[in-house]
């Protein structure tokens, strides 16, 4: 195949500046669209992505062949209509110069936030529906805006694809890992809100803009798949996540230590490498029919499993960990020699919804944004985790970086960060 020409709207944003980097790192031809340029490694272009016209100028020039829309203002802030105008009125845009430009392929960046009401999210698929309700203005508008990705699907020659990353960390971070910091920074990071027995999806960025290459390279035209090629991607197990755990085998007849012995054994050497070399899991995958891979599911769903033109994909690190661990270790690589200074003081959730309602009625009341809210409160105690087995069987993804490594790297941005700053 011909290989693509990039274009990665938002290019010179947190995720944007990974995709592009690992574009550029296996050779391929990259341009940013985006209105700051904060890199001068390749051709930039600037401009307002709500303006069809700015963005069929970029695409021409560019000569992209897929465009990569990660381009969004951050979660949190007070203004619906910059969300609108950004992720609809731009997506609408970027989706109509696409087609007036011929450009075959779309990738949008999604958020694994549209399907998030502030109740309990466990191990949930990509069948969830989108609440009614939205959470807030930002998943409202990015529901939206992945909602016109997927309906273009299909037209005037535009094949697209919407990915929804959880919890993204990594360098280059400027909402999670800075407000770790700043807890720690500020002698709170002994407070707990929840009883810490709820898991939370954090993923690596790396690994989501490793998800964007590979939906970008398997965006193409292809015939139905067959009942063995379906069997051979759905009916086999997977590999368990072990990144940051490590390989844990479990012994058998065939596979194991040797251990004491009064004779060695004939296939001994057999037995030992079995053990200590790669591990491939035999035992077929069985399906119930809630799952969304098994027959029925499929049928009901009346698509071919394998495309990936049109579909949702959830992408996380597949390690989802209670969320009170994940800061306490990044606070304990931030400052191993302080931290812990003293015993976690827990606050019940309860406790903290009222003192967080109260904390807002005093914003209200003095005109000041408060910063423990009810949806804190929620958000730090609420089960958050989803299913990427589609993703892994039909994108081919796997995490490349575990919670640990990321974690790792993360911290040692930061901390180079901290040091230019300091001189």
């Amino acid at each position: 195949m011909h290989p693509d020409s990039f274009l990665v709207i938002g290019g010179s944003g947190f995720l944007g500046r990974h995709i592009v980097d690992a574009l550029v790192a296996r050779g391929d031809a990259v341009a940013v669209f985006d209105i700051v340029q904060r890199y001068h490694d390749t051709p930039f272009y600037p401009g307002d992505i709500s303006d069809q016209a700015q963005v069929s100028d970029a695409i021409k020039k560019s000569g992209a062949t897929c465009i990569i829309h990660t381009a969004s203002p951050t979660a949190g802030l007070q203004d619906p209509a910059l969300y609108w105008k950004v992720n609809v009125d731009g997506t609408k845009a970027v989706i109509a110069a696409a087609k007036e430009n011929n450009v075959p392929k779309l990738v949008y960046t999604s958020s694994a936030g549209v399907v998030f009401n502030g109740q309990d999210l466990i191990h949930v698929d990509e069948r969830i529906p989108i609440p009614e309700k939205p959470l807030d203005a930002y998943n409202e508008s990015k529901a939206k805006a992945e909602e016109l990705v997927l309906a273009a699907n299909g037209t005037d020659g535009l094949l697209t694809v919407a990915l929804r990353p959880a919890g993204i960390f990594g360098p280059g971070d400027r909402q999670a890992v800075p407000g770790f910091a700043k807890v720690l920074k500020e002698g709170r990071s002994h407070f707990q809100i929840g009883d810490n027995t709820n898991l939370f999806d954090w993923t690596y960025v790396g690994n989501v803009a490793y998800a964007h290459v590979l939906a970008a390279d398997k965006l193409v035209p292809q015939p139905p798949s067959t009942t063995d090629m379906v069997a051979e991607a759905l009916d086999t197990a997977l590999p368990s996540i072990d990144l940051t755990t490590g390989q844990q085998r479990v012994p058998t007849s065939l596979a194991r230590p040797l251990g004491p012995y009064v004779e060695r054994l004939e296939n001994a050497d057999d037995i030992i490498a079995a053990f200590e070399g790669p591990y491939k899991p035999e035992r077929p995958v069985l399906r119930a029919r809630f799952d969304q891979l098994s027959d029925s599911a499929l049928d009901r769903a009346g698509k071919d499993p394998l495309t990936v033109a049109g579909q949702v994909f959830f992408i996380t690190n597949g390690e989802p960990v209670y969320f009170w661990d994940f800061p306490r270790r990044l606070w304990r690589m931030l400052a191993p020699d302080s931290y812990p200074a003293r015993d976690p003081f827990v606050l019940p959730k309860s406790v903290g919804f009222a003192v967080a309602t109260l904390a807002e009625w005093w914003g209200w009341l003095s005109g000041r944004e408060p910063t423990f809210t009810r949806f804190r409160v929620t958000f730090t105690c609420v089960h958050r985790w989803h299913n990427i087995e589609k993703a892994r069987r039909v994108l081919g993804y796997e995490p490349q970086v575990g919670l640990e490594e990321g974690m790792r790297r993360t911290v040692e941005w930061w901390k180079a960060e901290e040091a230019k700053s300091s001189t």
